[in-house]
């Protein structure tokens, strides 16, 4: 068939011999065979150097006898192509990857192996061992150029990297760099490719002997055992070609040029054709005797392909003439455009007389299927390979299966997976950081940020844990972040700041206990007893919120833990404030017709009292119901932990509670400080300047302590700040008394007091 837009993109060199098989017909299929794996130069009678092919191999003479049988088998068949006769053109081999490319070639379809497809196979391979750093060696001519980058293509598409092509010439420099270079390589692989690179191997065997080899399956293995130890190879597998006639076919094949050289190769006999007997003992370097020569050997391995291949295009051109209604025309041939058979051979579905069901990829080629053997050299049994795993090409893509516990690697891996890395691999924990300059392969490892993990080996990027996760130490899984509080099982200081308030409240108790006790004694009776009952109730109270504070913060206990010292500890200073204020109010009753007289009396203590500490109320009520302190899990102030703390709900209200505070203290102080000169009966107001002056100080110390810490310690510098100032109001103005309630009882007597001029005893 021809078409006008028909180009010719293959050269070829015209050989010594020039092996064709012709036969005329009403349609002609061309075939190209590689049967010879090797050519070599000889210098002709002219002085040119022309190329003589050499090493012919059995089967694939087989492979051209196929071709022919299948087309004589058709041919003689009513119901396939009726009046057309098939004819024949068979020449070299065609399985450049070049015709892979739809663009140039979209009329293209085979049966045999494709480079294409190894290519994408081995790339596969490189993958799923995990090899990121391979070398390619190819030969140095145009198809081992495009081979080999197309096959680097397909490897750095699957992750991989090629430190570099390697290409073996004629030129004794160029192999000479190419050997250095793979001795320097830190790859440990080398991915052999191109038909053409066998003939040249022997160049670097001493070199990559030491790496571990991958060969596709249109290499034949022909080299030393050595070589291919602990390599990996590809072979195609065949389907099993049963059919009778063919073998009877095979075995009365009458003898022409090529199989006559290929019987004597075979054999080492003599053909008694003078000028080729020379040329064949000095190209292959043997001696050849007379003898009757070998028989073919039948193998069939690649004939199926070749039948299905003859058979697709004959149905695919039956369909088409089917559909046209030419089988009548002689003259088909002129008329038939490759674009129509085009369509009908990609759509052919048959069955081959075989009851094989046939069809074609959208690639243009049979599915494939290939072994992958792992090579290994005993010293008992010789060259030994394994069955390590399949490659199965279907539709438009492949399926990789591999055995890696069957495999035996050249070097000893103490049984795991030979490693082929420009860098070594990032653990777990670290990412990797790419180097300038170096392909992607190349990077150095870097450990994963704070709050980031990587799980995986040579991860690009670590990736970040969730708000309430944090890294494990080798920052290889992200756990759940630990709370943190003033625990009761696991903290010190809640241990602490317990036994302190048990023991405090115990002290208030115990004191109002005393009060109670000795209370109609004048010490007592002389500062106000039932204040001093409120205000000791009071400090208790506020004691014994600091239990509030301890513990897991939940809503409730948020709620109650700034409200409740506040109430307690404001009716705490008022009771001071108010003691305060009577005192200065009865000096000032003792002088002759004075007029505070009137206001000497509990009603006013207790509406003081009443009047401060309602103020507090109704300021922490409002801070309830607006915008009350609530229990949350702070994820932000400490990124290792979750800080389990209590949301004061309106920072303003929180403030004003503690202003106001302060407001009542700093009035006592003033107040107190005013009546600290007044005689020594009153001198309480001394005490309680020094009390108030106490709490003025802490929590003015507190503040920018609050503010600075976080968490649980935050919580215990409130604490302190508590427990300080009731320790104040308790010790400073109570102890002195206690003192002399029970260890001066000769003081606490209304003689005593009369018995100093100077000291004045009023009843409250």
């Amino acid at each position: 068939m021809r078409g006008s837009d028909l180009q010719c993109r293959i050269h070829i060199t015209k050989p010594k011999y020039e092996y064709k098989y012709i036969q005329d017909g009403d349609i002609i299929i061309g075939g190209v065979f590689s049967v010879n794996y090797g050519v070599k130069y000889i210098l002709d009678k002219d002085g040119k150097y022309i190329p003589i092919c050499i090493n012919p191999i059995q089967n694939r003479y087989i492979e051209i006898q196929t071709l022919l049988f299948t087309i004589d088998e058709i041919n003689q068949n009513l119901d396939l192509l009726p009046n057309i006769t098939l004819g024949y053109h068979i020449s070299y081999s065609a399985i450049d990857p070049v015709l892979n490319d739809r663009a140039l070639y979209p009329h293209y379809f085979s049966t045999g192996p494709d480079d294409y497809i190894q290519h994408v196979a081995i790339a596969e391979l490189v993958e799923h061992l995990g090899w990121t750093w391979v070398i390619i060696l190819a030969a140095g001519d145009e198809r081992g150029e495009r081979e080999s980058q197309n096959l680097r293509n397909e490897i750095t598409k699957h992750g991989a990297c090629v430190d570099f092509i390697g290409t073996l010439t004629d030129d004794i420099n160029t192999n000479t760099r190419t050997l250095e270079r793979i001795q320097k390589s830190t790859a440990e692989v080398v991915v052999l490719c191109g038909e053409q690179f066998r003939t040249k191997i022997f160049f670097v065997e001493k070199i990559i002997k030491e790496k571990t080899l991958v060969a596709p399956a249109t290499w034949i293995p022909g080299y030393p055992t050595s070589l291919f130890n602990g390599s990996l190879i590809f072979n195609e597998e065949f389907f099993i070609f049963d059919n009778s006639e063919f073998e009877d076919y095979v075995l009365t094949i009458k003898e022409d040029i090529l199989l006559k050289d290929l019987l004597t190769v075979a054999s080492s006999c003599l053909t008694h054709d003078e000028e080729k007997d020379t040329i064949f003992k000095n190209v292959y370097s043997k001696i050849f005797r007379n003898c009757s020569g070998s028989k073919l050997l039948p193998f069939y391995g690649r004939s199926y392909r070749v039948y299905t291949a003859v058979y697709g295009f004959a149905h695919a051109e039956h369909d088409m003439l089917s559909s046209s209604g030419q089988f009548c025309n002689k003259h088909i041939h002129k008329n038939i455009h490759r674009k129509q058979l085009h369509y009908y051979l990609r759509n052919a579905h048959f069955k081959d007389p075989l009851e094989q069901n046939v069809s074609f990829t959208e690639l243009g080629f049979l599915n494939l299927f290939y072994s992958i053997f792992s090579m290994y050299s005993s010293i008992k049994y010789g060259m030994q390979r394994i069955y390590v795993g399949t490659y199965t090409w279907s539709g438009h893509k492949g399926f990789l299966e591999i055995y890696i516990q069957s495999i035996i690697w050249k070097k000893n891996t103490n049984n795991q997976t030979l490693k082929s890395q420009c860098s070594a691999s990032c653990p777990p924990g670290y990412r990797k950081v790419p180097q300038n300059g170096a392909p992607p392969c190349c990077y150095d490892c870097a450990s994963c940020s704070e709050g980031e993990v990587s799980n995986l080996t040579d991860m690009e990027n670590c990736v970040r844990c969730l708000d309430y996760e944090w890294p494990n130490h080798e920052k290889t899984m992200c756990i759940e972040k630990p709370t943190d509080f003033l625990s009761y099982d696991r903290d010190s200081l809640t241990l602490i700041f317990n036994v302190l308030t048990v023991i405090l409240s115990a002290i208030a108790v115990s004191i109002l206990g005393i009060f109670i006790s000795f209370r109609d004694t004048p010490v007592v009776k002389a500062n106000n007893r039932n204040l001093s009952f409120i205000l000791l109730v009071s400090i208790k109270l506020s004691f014994l919120s600091v239990f509030l504070f301890l513990g897991c913060p939940i809503d409730i206990t948020c709620m109650l833990r700034q409200t409740s010292f506040g109430i307690t500890f404001s009716i705490a200073v008022s009771c001071v404030l108010a003691k305060t204020i009577m005192v200065f109010i009865v000096f000032k009753a003792t002088k002759p017709g004075s007029s505070w007289k009137t206001l000497v009396g509990a009603k006013l203590a207790n509406s003081i009292v009443l009047f401060f500490s309602m103020i507090q109320i109704i300021i922490n009520v409002i801070w309830l119901g607006i915008s009350p302190p609530f229990a949350e899990q702070n994820i932000h102030s400490e990124p290792r932990i979750i800080i389990i703390q209590c949301n004061e709900g309106s920072v303003v209200a929180f403030y004003i509670v503690l202003s106001y505070m302060g407001l009542l203290a700093s009035v006592s102080f003033i107040v107190a400080f005013l009546a600290r000169t007044l005689p020594d009966s009153f001198n309480e107001a001394k005490y309680i300047t020094f009390s108030m002056l106490l709490f003025c100080s802490v929590w003015i110390t507190m503040i920018p302590a609050y503010l600075s810490t976080k968490g649980k310690y935050m919580v215990a510098v409130e604490i302190f700040a508590i427990l300080t100032s009731n320790c104040g109001l308790l010790f400073c103005i109570f102890l002195p008394k206690c003192y002399i309630i029970l260890l001066k009882p000769e003081m606490n007597t209304k003689q005593y007091l009369l018995g100093n001029k100077k000291k004045l005893i009023v009843t409250l």
